[in-house]
Parts: structure tokens; sequence; C-alpha cells
């Protein structure tokens, strides 16, 4: 497995050790093991499925702590533009967006801790996309940024014609509105 830190501390990318022949593929999705020995410790405790079709934007989501998620991405199929936003108060990298292409062909996965919000838009014709958090889904201390939010200028490779945004997406708060609890 291959983990790469970017420009954001704490945005890993992960690149597990695929072994192909002509059978087909396996790779080990998560190993608990070996996320200690790279000093990744959030202990999973739900996954989450979507499926999308071409020119869906999912997002800016997160919850506030004490129900802060971390995640961990991937696509089982199809390909996605994924994007995380810091919003950890008092980090350098405060309002700072990295985002990666994940796909069923790359298999590459993304490690989002908790302090971010998080997105994706769908670059394939369709993409089912799999995620693991580390804390339950608390509806209560569900918010989101805008996906649009000209502070934050966020290219989702989407044309924003083709831009298939759920209303509860449409109504987000630019960042500067936005509600966070989140510390560096």
């Amino acid at each position: 497995m291959k983990i790469t830190k970017t420009n954001i501390p704490g945005l890993l990318i992960i690149e597990p050790d695929v072994f192909t022949d002509d059978r087909g593929y396996f790779f080990e999705s998560y190993n608990h093991a070996k996320f200690l020995d790279a000093n990744i410790d959030p202990t999973f405790i739900q996954d989450n499925e979507s499926k999308s079709v071409y020119g869906v934007i999912r997002g800016l989501h997160y919850q506030l702590d004490p129900y802060g998620q971390s995640k961990l991405i991937r696509v089982i199929e199809g390909k996605v533009w994924d994007v995380a936003v810091d919003i950890r108060k008092e980090s350098p990298t405060f309002g700072e967006w990295f985002g990666l292409e994940i796909s069923a062909e790359n298999k590459k996965q993304f490690f989002i801790p908790k302090g971010f919000a998080h997105g994706f838009s769908v670059l394939s014709e369709t993409a089912i996309f799999s995620y693991k958090c580390d804390k339950y889904y608390n509806k209560a201390s569900e918010r989101g940024i805008a996906y649009n939010d000209p502070q934050l200028g966020i290219d989702w490779n989407i044309d924003p014609a083709n831009a298939i945004v759920s209303e509860k997406d449409r109504q987000h708060p630019g960042i500067e509105n936005a509600e966070m609890n989140f510390n560096y």
C-alpha cells in the first residue's frame, strides 16, 4: 500500500497493492493493521454507498463535532472527481481544497479526516461511490457549504450547464457563513 500526503495536512491518497492476472484482480481495500502502521487510526463503524449519473455533484457535506466523521473514499464503478475542503479553524490551509480523480480503474482511495467538508462530481456515465466512516450519521449535526461558493472556486470538472445538484445542496451557505466547530 502506498500512502501519499497532499498539500493539506491530514488528507491522504491511498493506493492499494493490486494483483492482476488473466482472471482479473485482487486487492485489500482496507487493512486496519496497515493503517495503524501508517499512523492512520480511525475505527470505521459505518459503510455508505451511492450510485449517481454523469454530472451529479454531491456536497459539500460534513457533520459538526462531536459527530465529525473521518472517511475512507473509494469508487467501485465509474469515475468521480472527489474534493475535500479544510474547515479546521486556525489551520494554515483553512478554506483550501484538494481534488483527486478516483475511479474503479485506478483504485485510488482518499482518506479525509474530520474537519473537512467533502463532495464529489461524477465524470463517467454512472458511478458507484463507497466510503467508510468512523462516526454514525447524525442528522442534527449535518451541515454543508455551497458547492459553487466563489470564494472556494472549486472546479468540479463538469460543465455547470450539465451539473445535477439536489435542492438541499443548492441551499448551503458559502464558507464565510457556514457553521463549523473544528479546530486544527
